[in-house]
């Protein structure tokens, strides 16, 4: 199944566990020190330099950009390691987020709660993922290099819904 980004809440509803879905649209890369500085952000009631409301989050750092501007790599991170930083982003109002591995339950219940679909990439075929990348650019945090956020406009991205 295709889908388009942004997620409107019709077709998260019609999304389940197991289905294989091409996205194609705009994701969000954030990592661990990526997620730390969002939350701090939050609770400082500072604005972020891209827009929570309806973006989908992939914990995943690039390789450096080849001369295209783009990584010739990038994998999804252990989904649970942003488990500490998941739930206000989740009230922040983010669509989705794209990972790999188990959640907590209670951030499964918050997920659920919130009509956040989690999705999962498959690990070890980041050549195969930065393929589907039209663009890439870094927006926010440069200093943190690939734990920077980019954002990347993506074309038939492979991932399976893990929940919705």
């Amino acid at each position: 199944m295709h889908c388009d980004l942004p997620l409107s809440l019709e077709v998260k509803r019609q999304l389940t566990a197991g289905q294989k879905i091409l996205l194609s649209g705009m994701i969000y890369t954030a990592r661990d020190a990526a997620h730390k500085k969002i939350v701090e952000s939050l609770q400082n009631k500072q604005s972020l330099p891209f827009e929570l409301k309806d973006a989908v989050i992939f914990y995943a750092g690039p390789t450096p950009a080849r001369e295209n501007g783009l990584p010739g790599a990038i994998g999804p991170t252990t989904s649970s390691r942003m488990d500490p930083y998941t739930v206000p982003l989740l009230e922040a109002g983010i669509s989705a987020v794209i990972g790999k591995g188990e959640r907590a339950p209670e951030i499964m219940e918050s997920m659920a709660k919130h009509d956040v679909v989690y999705f999962i990439a498959v690990g070890g075929i980041g050549a195969l993922l930065a393929k589907c990348i039209r663009s890439m650019t870094c927006v926010a945090w440069p200093e943190l290099g690939p734990e920077a956020v980019y954002r990347m406009e993506v074309k038939d991205f492979p991932v399976v819904v893990g929940m919705s």
